[in-house]
């Protein structure tokens, strides 16, 4: 059974759920971690059947939710129906953190084996005994960006765990090479940058000279870090959102001696918040293959030769450097690289699924190639794709009302 708490608060009912789990799931009688869940409902909706939420990352927590309009907008929707399980992955929020206390004392080579267990498969598995623990037949799943890769995931491994699947911005490449998925996101990020400096062309003035003036006088963070020039282009990570643009001219825009100009670039840019984003990201995408730092490895020429292009959703070994909270990281990073992580899907699992299933795909997603998430789809028995270019990778928290709504009614055939 789940630890369970019951708070009430401003028309909502949460009930909060913590479960000891295996670290490695093929071996449950070694180490332990706890994983949280916080089940919300409305006060007449105790009984609906259980939506369970999977977050974007990897390495972020569950949002926390309040009523609309300031929690996600999807959830007054999907409470109209179901109660929301809303999982703080393992490694997030308020279930064993990834930080120094569980990696302390540890060698590279035994963080690196801690760290291996931390990939989508490992998630459904913790979604799975959560599942027994409520007593639960069948659930629901939404998967939003990295939570799409753990629902495509569950359908693989544990499809008699799901009554439907609902995925938002993140259906995978099924046997890609890890390179392929780099290689695509490079080209997304290259149009972004275009539209960014066609929109506010003076930002690049503004980059160039940020860049020269890093490599001779530093700005100083908040953490103490210093501001390297491949560190501040790395805020092109914001481009595939709808404001992102916006965000980063805000940021540029500042006096890059004020406080508000460091304190906003960290911020940005939350690798040390959130470590367990920086070490699986890659590894998030390796269906059967080691990644050896392929965002690294096939980065354009353009990027190497022009400093004002902004990098997007890249992780590369030289932040095991730069983000001093990487730092005691590096040389398990270093050995996560030249892994072989196992296979998360099944293509015979998926081509017989019998899950109803429904996708919304965005059809210029920088973060998750568009032509990959249809070869997928296309494969999925079931599963019903609706590719729209009505929305970039936030989708979900800019109009998750409606789009919730189309996923729910492909699903159930009223669309």
């Amino acid at each position: 059974m789940t630890r369970a708490v019951e708070v009430r608060t401003n028309g909502l009912v949460l009930v909060e759920h913590e479960l000891d789990v295996p670290l490695d799931h093929s071996a449950p009688d070694g180490e332990r971690i706890s994983v949280f869940a916080r089940e919300v409902a409305d006060p007449e909706g105790r009984d609906r059947p259980f939506l369970v939420f999977f977050q974007g990352g990897p390495g972020s927590e569950a949002p926390r939710p309040t009523r609309h309009p300031s929690g996600p907008g999807w959830l007054d929707r999907a409470l109209s129906e179901f109660r929301v399980l809303m999982l703080d992955q393992r490694g997030t929020g308020r279930s064993t953190p990834v930080g120094p206390a569980a990696l302390a004392g540890r060698s590279p080579a035994e963080q690196a084996e801690y760290l291996t267990h931390f990939r989508a498969d490992s998630i459904v598995r913790d979604a799975e005994l959560f599942r027994g623990a409520l007593g639960v037949e069948r659930w629901s799943v939404l998967g939003q960006s990295f939570g799409g890769l753990c629902a495509t995931t569950y359908l693989s491994i544990a499809p008699d765990g799901l009554r439907e699947a609902l995925i938002t911005g993140g259906v995978p490449p099924v046997g890609r090479p890890v390179d392929d998925v780099y290689r695509a996101t490079w080209a997304r990020i290259l149009e972004r940058n275009r539209r960014h400096y066609a929109r506010y062309p003076q930002d690049r003035d503004r980059v160039r000279a940020l860049v020269e003036r890093l490599e001779s006088d530093p700005v100083e963070l908040p953490s103490g870090d210093r501001l390297t020039a491949r560190r501040l282009r790395q805020l092109g990570n914001e481009l595939g959102m709808s404001d992102g643009s916006e965000r980063v001219h805000y940021i540029l825009e500042l006096d890059p001696d004020s406080p508000a100009f460091a304190h906003d670039v960290e911020a940005a840019l939350p690798f040390a918040r959130n470590p367990l984003f920086a070490i699986v990201h890659e590894a998030c995408w390796a269906d059967g293959v080691a990644t050896r730092w392929s965002a690294e490895r096939t980065m354009p020429d353009a990027f190497r030769d022009d400093d004002t292009l902004l990098t997007g959703e890249h992780v590369f070994p030289w932040m095991f450097e730069d983000y001093g909270a990487l730092r005691p990281l590096r040389d398990a990073a270093e050995i996560l690289a030249d892994h072989q992580w196992p296979r998360l899907y099944d293509p015979d699992q998926l081509d017989r699924n019998e899950v109803p299933a429904a996708a919304a795909i965005y059809a210029e997603d920088p973060y998750v190639e568009r032509a990959f998430s249809e070869e997928t789809t296309a494969r999925v028995r079931g599963l019903r794709p609706w590719v729209t270019n009505e929305y970039d990778h936030n989708g979900l928290r800019a109009d998750g009302e409606r789009i919730l709504s189309r996923l729910i009614d492909l699903t159930r055939g009223r669309a």
